[in-house]
């Protein structure tokens, strides 16, 4: 089991910086090196859509084409922390972050953080 935690949203002006952090807490013996961790958002009226996602063991990301080339994400294998560093931020970003976690053989993400809420101001 994978506990995930989010933070650093906050309210931000249009191409402004933010990152956004996730503690992630595997049970007891486990590692997160066979995860695929994931950033998604809701915005307000819309689906949940996956922003960008990372293979832990290797760090190589994936993005949305909406977001790629402003948005990273990033880890630290110490701290078992996930990152999202969000750059050039438009009022569209608007939106709760979440963080999520599967194994890498399952097709459905089967852990979830309960989210932070980022707001860009135009």
């Amino acid at each position: 089991q994978v506990q995930l935690k989010e933070s650093g949203g906050v309210l931000v002006q249009a191409g402004g910086s933010l990152r956004l952090s996730c503690a992630a807490s595997a049970a007891s013996g486990r590692t997160l090196s066979s995860y695929l961790m994931g950033w998604f958002r809701q915005a307000p009226g819309k689906e949940r859509e996956l922003v960008g996602n990372l293979k832990w063991f290797d760090g190589r990301a994936l993005y949305a084409g909406s977001v790629r080339g402003r948005f990273t994400i990033s880890r630290d294998g110490v701290k078992n922390t996930l990152f999202l560093q969000m750059n050039s931020l438009k009022s569209e970003d608007t939106a709760v972050y979440y963080c999520a976690a599967k194994r890498l053989e399952y097709s459905e993400y089967e852990y979830w953080g309960q989210g932070t809420q980022v707001t860009v101001s135009s």
